[in-house]
């Protein structure tokens, strides 16, 4: 298996990266809110209950997921948790019975205090953030009960591929294309299915493109400020390696799976 953790991980400016962006992700995260979508589609399609007793949803953010698992699944209670403290403005958007099962709790999930137990644990273009990903699916498994499901989605190598070609250091630590996906996982979680769906944006000009990267949170391991010289350049150099028709593309490589734990 490739290395896929980088020397250092600044969680604080991740962190920052997402308070900044979090009034505007929800309306700017597109790509995620189609991938929340498909990855609640896909539990359905593998044979999920209707009704969860306990719930894990990590990486929570404005609550694309949140909404698309239960308009599909009941459940008996529902921890939400992000990095960001303030995303617990979602608990705010959910109808009055969902919000009085769930509860929100703050801080990275590597460390967080979990119940045992959980029926299901999702989350959705989250796990790219965290380096030592078999460390936390092992942690994750744990506390899952035997036939408990996990529903998770994160990005290939390919994320953003035009930024890393010209340089950019935004790349978060933990990329991995589906066929990785296994060997990062502890044997008695089973894959039920695992799917890689790139997408790519189009956009007009550099600065509309960095706009984007800046609403969605998603550059949270970028260094951060461009002079007029440096976003020129930036990018002549990029329509030059990837400009067609007038637009800037932009790769987006998500991959969703679901699974099971046998044991």
């Amino acid at each position: 298996m490739k290395d896929i953790q980088p020397p250092h991980l600044d969680q604080t400016r991740v962190r920052q990266s997402f308070r900044r962006g979090l009034e505007s992700y929800h309306g700017a995260a597109s790509v995620q809110a189609e991938i929340a979508s498909q990855l609640a589609q896909m539990l359905q399609a593998q044979g999920a209950p209707r009704h969860f007793g306990s719930v894990l949803e990590f990486g929570c953010g404005t609550g694309h997921l949140t909404r698309q698992l239960l308009q599909r699944f009941g459940a008996d209670s529902l921890i939400l948790n992000d990095l960001v403290p303030e995303a617990a403005q979602v608990l705010r958007t959910l109808d009055s019975t969902a919000a009085a099962q769930s509860r929100f709790a703050a801080g990275p999930i590597e460390c967080l205090p979990l119940p045992h137990q959980l029926d299901l644990i999702a989350s959705a273009s989250t796990v790219q953030w965290i380096p030592g990903l078999p460390a936390l699916m092992a942690r994750l498994t744990n506390h899952l009960k035997p036939g408990g499901w996990l529903a998770l989605s994160g990005f290939g190598r390919s994320q953003f591929r035009e930024l890393a070609a010209l340089g950019s250091d935004a790349a978060a630590p933990s990329y991995l294309d589906a066929d990785e996906w296994p060997a990062a996982l502890p044997e008695d979680l089973e894959i039920l299915q695992i799917e890689q769906r790139p997408v790519v944006l189009e956009f007009d000009s550099a600065l509309h493109l960095l706009r984007h990267l800046r609403r969605t949170g998603v550059n949270g391991n970028a260094q951060q400020g461009w002079s007029r010289r440096q976003l020129r350049s930036f990018e002549d150099a990029y329509r030059e390696r990837f400009g067609r028709g007038g637009k800037l593309p932009l790769t987006y490589d998500p991959v969703l799976l679901a699974a099971r734990r046998t044991g």
